[in-house]
């Protein structure tokens, strides 16, 4: 099982992630900081180049490895506006979404759109029945997206929300 590489969705370009985008990727978490601190811990502390290199190498190997499938969020133009990635943690016949966005770029229905074609793309993959997302419960932003992307809550564990995704 492996997604593509690239994903062309509309005014977004989904690619996975490249060490060389490393110096980008540490400027857009520190952008972001106070709004991904509360609920994504890599955020935490300073996120500087080495631990953004650091996630960089971790999904290459995590790719090959073929647990996870991270990708960076670009526009069509080229500016990094976020993360993506479809993880193997739920188990045999699903996949889980993880997302966050670049501050400046997020109220503009942009994560939705990636959500939206990366569940696409993780169904069309053999196995794959269902696609989860996980996501704190006070965070309101992520909770939209997972609404307005079609995801239905299933559960509540421990201090997360689980939405899913059944075609």
């Amino acid at each position: 099982m492996e997604p593509p590489e690239m994903i062309n969705a509309g005014e977004l370009v989904l690619k996975r992630w490249e060490p060389e985008w490393s110096g980008e990727l540490a400027a857009a978490v520190q952008e972001s900081a106070p709004e991904l601190r509360p609920f994504l811990p890599f955020a935490a502390g300073d996120y500087g180049l080495a631990e953004a290199r650091s996630y960089t190498e971790r999904s290459v190997t995590s790719w090959a490895e073929g647990t996870e499938f991270n990708y960076a969020i670009f526009t069509s133009v080229g500016d990094l506006i976020g993360s993506i990635g479809l993880m193997t943690r739920p188990g045999p016949g699903a996949l889980e979404i993880g997302y966050w966005l670049r501050t400046p770029w997020t109220g503009r229905g942009l994560t939705t759109a990636a959500v939206r074609v990366l569940t696409r793309v993780a169904l069309t993959l053999p196995g794959i029945e269902r696609v989860v997302i996980r996501h704190h419960p006070a965070n309101a932003a992520s909770a939209a997206v997972a609404t307005k992307a079609g995801f239905a809550e299933v559960a509540r564990d421990g201090d997360d929300v689980v939405r899913e995704f059944r075609p």
